[in-house]
């Protein structure tokens, strides 16, 4: 692959994209809530590759990676009407299907295909496998990294203009009451990831995205969460109780320790 490459790459994004545009203004807000999204992940993939000194052939392989990593986002939303993946189906495995019909990669070698398919599988995954070749699991964790920068940067403009706009696909239809699943809160004091099992209010799912934070990879993602307040942006929206306080204490520490 080379700038070039990259360069076919995003036109030919530009015009699939475009496909899935309507007349319809509610339905075109939603596609273009992903759009936006996966330009702003490029960005934020090529921040964070600066800051680790990858060379000129990583960073085009970053933004590659960046540039389709929600590439099944828009069939998905265009058969189910959901961007749920609970509801529908992993939108990872279906943008590498797409991937293969459209034959997207065909400019890129064997090698770089599996390192780009792989990092797009897992970049929604729970975890990641642990046995993985380190330059992968390197390119999982960066891709990783990147979408989680933007998706705290989208949940918070929602937040904040929720009264109004409210968009139950983003909440996931998820009830807006005080309540708080122990689970949720657990999983903050032990420092790990929230389960999207365990859900049960909007503000588990406010939780769960603080919850994140326990799984950024590298020190320039630490320093762009603490400098862009996204964990104070989300606290806020929260009610205030003890619970809570210490649960998102503890993010708030694990970031400080690790920027």
């Amino acid at each position: 692959m080379n700038k070039n490459d990259l360069i076919d790459l995003k036109k030919w994004f530009a015009d699939y994209v475009s496909g899935f545009y309507t007349d319809n203004q509610d339905y075109n807000r939603a596609i273009r809530l992903k759009e936006d999204h996966t330009k702003r992940v490029c960005r934020d993939i090529i921040m964070l590759g600066q800051e680790l000194g990858l060379t000129d052939y990583d960073m085009i392989l970053a933004e590659t990676m960046a540039l389709f990593h929600d590439i099944g986002r828009f069939e998905q939303y265009a058969v189910y009407g959901t961007f749920s993946d609970i509801a529908s189906e992993n939108h990872a495995l279906l943008g590498l299907r797409q991937i293969c019909t459209h034959k997207i990669l065909s400019v890129c070698s064997k090698q770089e295909k599996r390192l780009i398919a792989k990092a797009i599988a897992h970049h929604n995954a729970a975890e990641l496998p642990k046995d993985e070749d380190e330059k992968t699991l390197f390119f999982m964790q960066l891709l990783r990294d990147a979408d989680k920068l933007d998706i705290w940067r989208v949940v918070i403009d929602y937040y904040r203009n929720r009264d109004k706009n409210p968009n139950s696909t983003i909440e996931l239809g998820l009830p807006d009451n005080p309540d708080c699943s122990q689970e949720i809160l657990k999983a903050l004091n032990e420092h790990r990831i929230a389960r999207m099992q365990d859900l049960n209010t909007l503000n588990d799912f406010k939780l769960l995205q603080i919850s994140w934070v326990f799984d950024l990879n590298f020190t320039p993602s630490f320093q762009a969460v603490q400098k862009r307040r996204y964990i104070e942006q989300i606290e806020a929206t929260l009610p205030q109780s003890k619970n809570i306080t210490e649960a998102v204490g503890q993010a708030h520490d694990y970031v400080l320790k690790h920027r």
